[in-house]
């Protein structure tokens, strides 16, 4: 845990790779287990039916894009409690989990009005009217999930943000953990269970999601944190700190559900150009996630250091403890890009249905995946320095900054060049191409503006009355 304590001599140094490791590894497993679960959904979906497989990658785009911007808006409230504890104000951390709490109800409950619009949304994807009925049926499904892993977000910000990462790991294990055993058993019709096929993955989700969301209530409302965190009596809503907590959450969650939504209409338009194409994708995807996920582990980790640095007005450790995460993140991804380049046929192996008659289908997403593995081993690379240091921005609270170049860059460089590759029918590779130009154009904005150094002057909590 970071709590404030005095140095002693067992104490890593502050910035250094002992001190971000430790607060990493616990959500880096996390991470990890989220990979492991969505690569064992897709790999079920897949022996399953390999139709399943790319309408499960279109409807997690298309629930994510609105989602993206609920959770991390509501994720945010960890930089509050990172940069509260850094200035020594531990009373104001109770207060603010509480308001992503009743951020996380309203968000809830209204992403429940998009269940019924569940079919209308997958038909704008234009994709074959089989695929589309199990977006549909996906998506709605996932709808349900929307509240318990808002509530989620809100109470693990609260162990994030107090560096106590082991107990967020302990939270989304069980939900995983829930989650993965259902899912088998819903998917095939295993234990006495109906076979539901995509929509027994759907409301595995749901089940895991809400033993993650309860467990982390429990923990949360604990007397041990009563009287230093100020956290029962601090649930009723504090309109000015609702709104702060909004002003700097909206645009992080804005940023992500931007960045979403540009990969969701990729995704669509790839789909267009053919079921081989979107399978092939949705494949190279899903091995990209195995990258990306423990990442945000570190990046994680990041938002919290910088975050109670600064609180410190110490903004030279936060700089140091951003550097070593990115040494850290460039190194692992250098390693999965070998990986994708030296082993794409087995690794998409794993994915081949398990029908035989879909065997000529399969034949073309094999010829596909390990092109398209190459543009993600180069473009990994970037993404690591992307994920570093927009962390590290927005845990400073330069999220506007953030917001921005994700909306000028992304419809120029990806969404409209891609839809010009489907229009005139250039090919998938240049789809491609231009996702990779953009991740890596996003990537080297991102480090200009953190070697600028305007984000440390920045903080997001109040001044304190004197």
């Amino acid at each position: 845990m970071l709590a404030p304590s005095k140095p002693s001599s067992t104490d890593p140094a502050p910035g250094g790779y002992r001190e971000l490791l430790r607060l990493a590894l616990p959500l880096i497993i996390t991470n990890s287990f989220w990979t492991l679960q969505i690569t064992i959904d897709r790999v079920l979906l897949g022996h399953y039916s390999s139709d399943a497989v790319g309408a499960a990658v279109a409807a997690v785009m298309l629930f994510w894009t609105p989602f993206a911007l609920l959770q991390f808006t509501t994720a945010y409230a960890g930089t509050f409690v990172a940069q509260y504890l850094g200035a020594g104000r531990p009373r104001r951390v109770g207060t603010v989990v509480w308001q992503a709490l009743h951020f996380s109800l309203l968000g809830g409950l209204g992403f429940l009005l998009l269940v019924p619009l569940a079919r209308p949304l997958a038909a704008l994807a234009g994709h074959p009217p089989t695929v589309e009925t199990l977006e549909a049926t996906y998506f709605a499904c996932l709808c349900f999930a929307a509240l318990p892993m808002l509530v989620s977000a809100a109470t693990c910000s609260f162990f994030i943000g107090r560096g106590d990462t082991w107990t967020v790991l302990v939270i989304n294990t069980t939900g995983l953990g829930v989650n993965a055993v259902l899912a088998y058993a819903w998917i095939f019709g295993a234990w006495g269970f109906p076979a539901g096929g995509i929509a027994g993955a759907g409301w595995a989700t749901v089940a895991g999601s809400s033993a993650s969301a309860i467990l982390g209530l429990i923990l949360f409302l604990r007397p041990r944190f009563r009287a230093e965190f100020h956290v029962p009596s601090g649930w009723r809503l504090d309109p000015a700190l609702f709104r702060r907590l909004l002003s700097f959450g909206l645009p992080s969650g804005v940023q992500v559900a931007l960045d979403v939504l540009a990969f969701a209409l990729f995704t669509v338009f790839v789909g267009q150009m053919g079921k081989a194409e979107l399978t092939a994708s949705g494949v190279a995807f899903t091995l990209n996630v195995i990258a990306v996920l423990p990442v945000l582990g570190i990046g994680q980790a990041v938002t919290v250091l910088v975050g109670r640095r600064l609180g410190e007005d110490r903004p030279d450790l936060a700089e140091r403890s951003t550097w070593t995460g990115f040494k850290v993140t460039w190194l692992y991804m250098a390693a999965m890009a070998l990986l994708y380049v030296g082993l794409p046929d087995l690794l998409a192996s794993f994915f081949r249905p398990g029908d035989p008659s879909a065997s000529d289908d399969w034949r073309h997403v094999a010829d596909l995946v390990p092109i398209l593995l190459r543009f993600v081993a180069v473009y990994s690379l970037f993404d690591g320095m992307n994920l570093v240091f927009s962390f590290a921005l927005k845990g400073a609270g330069d999220t506007r900054f953030v917001t921005a170049v994700m909306l000028l860059l992304s419809w120029p460089m990806m969404v409209l060049p891609t839809w010009l590759a489907q229009r005139y029918s250039w090919g998938v590779l240049w789809a491609w191409a231009f996702a990779s130009a953009y991740i890596i154009a996003v990537a080297l904005i991102f480090l200009a503006r953190f070697r600028g150094g305007r984000w440390k002057t920045m903080r997001v909590i109040e001044p304190a009355t004197p």
